[in-house]
């Protein structure tokens, strides 16, 4: 089978990478230099434009930060549309919205190109490890024609619904551990401040109904020790929670907690900036409170 993988970003390349370990792989990033180092790594082919790398593939990957991004390479002559031909399909692992999801589905339809989206779940470990949650939105058929290529890098992979309900899903999941971290955070700087020691709070809790990943895992490891990796940046899970907020109001469902985390992380990418990483909203929270999450 011939691939093609568009999009070489910190989740990207390992998927990319269990993909060119199992098939035949042309490759496309924007950065040209990562596609070229990819390549020269794995056996790949590196191609100077989406349509090139597209060209005879029967199966086609995008991972990119958005939704706008996909769009943005179906069209003119290095588009992903001149090189795609009918009979391909298109996976979709970027976390999108569910309208763009649908809009970039009618327009393949058009061309007898097949489309599912399929956000993936696990970070930069489950992407290298091949452990990671597919959540597909899209009909059986072609989800049945996604799965053999998804195993190649997830562990867990589901059709959850129709086209954008995989999007719909990740954004949700998403708008979660925001909820998570904020609140995590919240509760943990007034124990702080009220001379419980972060570490003790943290045992209690972990063994207790307030328990979650942010607590047993984000905050002990990041947050207490000072650490503050970057595996996944604060812009990308504002840019999230924001979808999951516009999709919860389109469905006229009441969300004030959802609604008000996202405008908190809005806030906090203006203000830590769009390198930051995800968990380091908790210094916001920090700042605000005039204490220090740590022992």
């Amino acid at each position: 089978m011939k691939t093609a993988f568009l999009g070489l970003g910190a989740i990207g390349t390992p998927m990319a990478r269990h993909v060119a370990a199992k098939s035949s792989l042309t490759v496309w990033n924007r950065t040209a230099e990562t596609a070229a180092t990819f390549a020269a790594a794995t056996g790949a082919s590196a191609e100077p434009t989406p349509a090139a790398a597209a060209t005879g593939a029967e199966v086609v990957l995008t991972c990119l930060p958005t939704s706008r991004e996909v769009e943005s390479l179906l069209d003119g002559p290095t588009g992903l549309l001149a090189g795609m031909a009918a009979g391909t399909l298109l996976i979709d692992c970027t976390s999108g919205d569910p309208q763009s999801s649908r809009r970039i589905a009618a327009r393949l339809g058009e061309r007898g190109i097949a489309f599912i989206d399929a956000p993936v779940s696990g970070g930069v470990s489950g992407a290298e490890a091949g452990t990671l949650t597919v959540m597909c939105g899209g009909d059986e058929v072609t989800f049945a024609r996604a799965r053999p290529v998804l195993e190649f890098f997830g562990r867990k992979i589901v059709l959850v619904g129709p086209t954008g309900a995989g999007d719909a899903l990740k954004a949700v999941n998403n708008a979660l551990l925001a909820v998570h971290i904020w609140s995590a955070a919240e509760g943990l700087a007034a124990l702080a401040k009220a001379g419980v020691k972060p570490s003790a709070a943290l045992d209690v809790i972990n063994a207790s109904s307030g328990r979650s990943n942010t607590s047993e895992n984000l905050i002990p490891q990041r947050v207490v020790t000072r650490a503050f990796p970057q595996t996944f940046r604060l812009a990308l899970l504002e840019k999230d929670v924001a979808i999951a907020a516009e999709f919860i109001r389109d469905q006229r469902v009441a969300s004030p907690v959802i609604q008000q985390v996202a405008e908190l992380f809005r806030l906090a990418r203006h203000e830590l900036g769009e390198t930051a990483d995800h968990v380091e909203a908790v210094r916001l929270v920090e700042e605000w409170s005039a204490t220090v999450i740590s022992d």
